[in-house]
């Protein structure tokens, strides 16, 4: 399993999903969105892995939807670059293993990965 957990070191969510896997010993790479972000091609890859919209992964409960004005943006573009250039509004932690994801704390998901190992 290649294990890319993104999220930020202050959500609850993403320290589980971490002690998730360290519990079992396999080994991830902790990307603080934060800090270093996702590049589009990530988001892009993620986004198709989930299934989903750009609104669906963004967390409107966060400081920084309010602050951003996102809501407001009429073009998907326009959010795109907003979202990607305040990258703490990602709803976390989005879990990827390989061309696979997910959204939130989701173990039994997880689980179904470490069996088809």
């Amino acid at each position: 399993m290649n294990i890319q957990i993104y999220g930020t070191n202050k959500c609850f969510d993403t320290k589980k999903a971490q002690r998730y896997f360290k519990e079992r010993g396999i080994k991830f790479q902790f990307v603080d969105l934060a800090k270093f972000g996702m590049s589009k091609g990530e988001y892009e890859s993620i986004k198709r892995s989930l299934g989903c919209k750009l609104e669906d992964l963004v967390n409107e409960k966060s400081k920084a939807y309010e602050k951003s004005f996102i809501k407001y943006l009429a073009s998907e573009d326009a959010k795109l670059e907003k979202l990607l250039d305040n990258q703490e509004m990602f709803k976390t932690p989005i879990v990827r293993n390989g061309k696979k994801a997910t959204l939130g704390y989701c173990p039994d998901e997880w689980k179904k990965w470490e069996e088809e190992k």
